[in-house]
């Protein structure tokens, strides 16, 4: 796939503690097989469906243990400028643009209301190969936050997003679109979050069957977090798995309802 306007979620990948549970969860739940550890690279490995790159694993480097979690990459043509755009929107870089060899170049960054991502400046590694509705394909990702008129001011300064409001009474729910594309998702965290939970951004992969997916996940010691539901997008679940990093599962084939009404917020 093309290089991706800039916004637009392009990668994700996910530390792990224990890298052959993860490949060996992930491979049975979404279908993903996996290619060589790259060394030079602290053993950084992808991750395929149907032979195409989808996302990646990577043990933590010495003295970065922490929780596993899932972390999404916004596609930016100059990434030492979308550093500088997140210090002066008040975000924190994390980590400071640094070129992958001939991959390209990425930084981490954290948003006002403690949200972290990934900027991705392509070089010959483009980002997802696999089409959205493919089986084991990202699909989709939403912003969790629990001060949203943080992350609504941040995100669209930073990335040039137009914004449109979900008209829904029961939740807050944002959509963020590049070019009159929809983007990425921002959902208001509510009290069925535990305190301790952070502010996180949310990935998707696409699934052939959401229930079996679910059932693969806890058979192997998944945690079955919200759903399945039908919603107007597809039938959807959220997960944690076993090493505690959120995800959802979402069969897009299987829809129900109508589409919501939004209202441009731009």
């Amino acid at each position: 796939m093309a290089v991706q306007p800039e916004g637009t979620p392009c990668w994700a990948d996910a530390m792990f503690s224990d890298v052959e549970g993860a490949k060996s969860f992930y491979g049975d739940v979404l279908g993903w097989t996996f290619g060589e550890a790259s060394s030079e690279y602290g053993n950084y490995t992808q991750a395929y469906a149907d032979g195409k790159a989808v996302a990646a694993v990577v043990p933590p480097m010495p003295g970065q243990e922490g929780p596993s979690q899932w972390c999404l990459y916004l596609a930016s043509p100059d990434a030492a400028a979308t550093a500088g755009r997140i210090r002066e929107n008040g975000g924190e870089v994390v980590m400071e643009p640094m070129q992958v060899g001939d991959f390209g170049t990425m930084c981490l960054g954290r948003d006002p209301a403690g949200v972290v991502f990934g900027v991705w400046q392509a070089g010959v590694h483009e980002g997802f190969e696999a089409p959205p509705e493919q089986a084991g394909a990202f699909c989709w990702a939403e912003v969790f936050t629990r001060e949203t008129e943080k992350s609504d001011t941040f995100f669209p300064a930073v990335f040039g997003y137009t914004a449109k409001q979900m008209q829904d009474d029961a939740v807050d729910f944002r959509l963020f679109e590049v070019g009159g594309e929809t983007v990425l998702g921002r959902m208001k965290m509510g009290e069925e979050f535990p305190p301790e939970v952070p502010p996180y951004i949310n990935v998707y992969f696409t699934v052939a069957d959401c229930d079996d997916a679910v059932a693969r996940a806890t058979k192997l010691g998944g945690i079955l977090r919200f759903g399945p539901m039908d919603t107007p997008f597809g039938r959807f679940a959220a997960l944690s798995d076993p090493q505690g990093a959120s995800f959802s599962v979402i069969d897009v084939t299987t829809t129900a309802g109508d589409m919501p009404q939004v209202t441009d917020v731009s």
